[in-house]
């Protein structure tokens, strides 16, 4: 059972969202990013120009810890801060995800001593960027089995060969966390987790990214093809199937709380162009009135309030149990973690949704921004944990595991 979530006050956005003066993106480099998002969109382009300005401002070591050449900021602000940059360019703040993903591993394993990755904090405070190789086509297990064939060497380290998709960061990864199984011994099947560098023959990115939404984020196909991590780049080999290993529990809560803050960015600004929508459009049926005096108008914008307020200390609390360790790996535990990202995604889509009727006709020319997050918001069904995934979780937290035994 978790144990870490008392009676919580329920911060309003601005507490949870901080100002331009606290956070580590300035209003100014925002602005700039937000310019950047159509025509990166339009192109399908990588978004090489946020890249450099992120750099810059030292936000991919954002959660490497000083004593590594990082900023040393915890999950917690960093999730407010992929909040506020998914509100300017959703593809931008997702694609980051991945690299902070890593970071955010790392960092708490080293907090708990583990220092298995600690060579990841070193290299991520000196510059490479860390791709997440993970999914692959077809594999529900996602983090508990693979595809990716892994082949021990005699030294001590792998050769993986297989496909990993959605590979975000495509043009831009220099390394990539990635896992394989190792069947070499069919009687002790293991999930091997190892980091490979893109320099390194056998790893190929394919052109293959053409998609509806998240166009900036160039989420390429990554092909490995016998792919060597050395043996110090080799940090798991793990039973198939469910474990709460903290690399693999570690995972989990960055992955989904981070993905859960792009979405609610999302929304937060779909929400923010509904306000502006129901100012702008007037109404004859109202003596010319604008739409922010209609009652049915100023009803869905105040649901869409409610539904942003509901998701922030949510996302919040989860965050602030990572940094504090204050959380149980079990199943309650991956329920949450998995509920929160289906509840963020499904609550962004429902805000872009109403957000579109709001703004009316205009959402529906291919130039709006609400409808470029329209396309960006329904990514959100495709990473994991899916819908079917999530709710099998949470079930099962509470009703246990099927029984399988016949009757």
């Amino acid at each position: 059972m978790t144990k870490f979530l008392p009676a919580i006050a329920l911060p309003a956005a601005p507490v949870f969202v901080p100002s331009s003066d606290e956070s580590l993106l300035s209003a100014e480099l925002l602005a700039g990013i937000r310019s950047r998002a159509a025509g990166y969109d339009q192109a399908n382009a990588f978004f090489t120009e946020d890249l450099e300005a992120l750099v810059a401002a030292g936000y991919l070591r954002a959660l490497v810890p000083i004593e590594f050449g990082g900023l040393g900021l915890t999950l917690q602000q960093i999730m407010r801060e992929q909040t506020r940059l998914a509100a300017h360019a959703p593809a931008t703040a997702l694609a980051v995800n991945m690299h902070l993903v890593w970071t955010g591993v790392a960092r708490g394993l080293h907090a708990q001593g583990d220092r298995s990755l600690d060579f990841l904090l070193d290299e991520a405070g000196r510059g490479e960027i860390f791709g997440f190789g993970v999914s692959e086509p077809g594999n529900d297990l996602v983090l508990f089995g693979s595809q990716t064939d892994a082949r021990p060497t005699p030294e001590g380290g792998y050769r993986f060969t297989g496909t990993k998709v959605f590979t975000s960061l495509s043009p831009a990864w220099t390394r990539l966390g990635t896992l394989g199984l190792d069947s070499t011994d069919p009687s002790d099947p293991a999930i091997v987790w190892a980091f490979l560098e893109k320099a390194d023959a056998g790893i190929r990115s394919k052109d293959d990214w053409n998609t509806l939404g998240m166009r900036a984020s160039q989420s390429e196909s990554t092909v490995l093809d016998g792919a060597l991590a050395r043996p110090d780049r080799v940090v798991r080999r793990l039973p198939v199937g469910p474990n709460g290993d903290p690399l693999v529990a570690g995972i989990f809560a960055n992955f989904e709380i981070l993905l859960s803050a792009v979405y609610t960015g999302i929304g937060r600004r779909a929400l923010e162009l509904a306000v502006a929508g129901a100012h702008r459009r007037t109404s004859l049926k109202n003596d010319g009135r604008t739409h922010a005096q209609d009652p049915v108008a100023r009803w869905r914008v105040g649901d869409l309030v409610i539904a942003m307020d509901g998701i922030y200390p949510q996302i919040d609390a989860l965050a602030r149990a990572v940094d504090e360790l204050s959380f149980t790996v079990g199943p309650a535990w991956f329920a949450q973690l998995s509920g929160l990202k289906y509840r963020a995604t499904q609550n962004a889509k429902f805000v872009v949704d109403t957000a579109v009727q709001v703004a009316g006709g205009q959402a529906y020319n291919t130039t709006s921004e609400l409808s470029r997050l329209y396309r960006d918001v329904l990514a959100g069904f495709f990473h994991p944990s899916d819908a079917d995934s999530a709710h099998a979780t949470a079930a099962a937290s509470v009703l246990g595991p099927i029984d399988l035994r016949t009757p």
